[in-house]
């Protein structure tokens, strides 16, 4: 886990607001319609739509959130599902507790 890395992406506010979205799925976001759960995250058209920004834009974000480990993608098809690496924000969020 690189602290610096992580902290940069978190810099950006749509990029925290995604990680609060992905939190708790059921509610920030409509049921996929081939997928019954979230147990694989989120589709990349849902993530776009409630932010509102270009779909240019929110794959950029997503991938440097993907590079810093805070999401994991997993593909269905044609379709990139993403959700929270829990065990990385929870490194994380202890290292700054501990070390700062």
């Amino acid at each position: 886990m690189d602290i610096v890395e992580i902290s940069k992406v978190l810099a950006n506010k749509t990029r925290v607001d995604i990680l609060k979205w992905l939190k708790n799925p059921e509610e920030n976001f409509p049921p996929h319609q081939d997928i019954d759960h979230f147990d694989d995250g989120v589709c990349v058209g849902f993530i776009q739509d409630k932010a509102g920004l270009s779909q240019s834009t929110i794959s950029t974000y997503l991938n440097s959130m993907q590079n810093a480990d805070l999401l994991i993608p997993t593909r269905h098809g044609k379709w990139t599902y993403y959700r929270r690496n829990e065990e990385v924000i929870n490194a994380y969020v202890n290292t700054l507790k501990d070390k700062l």
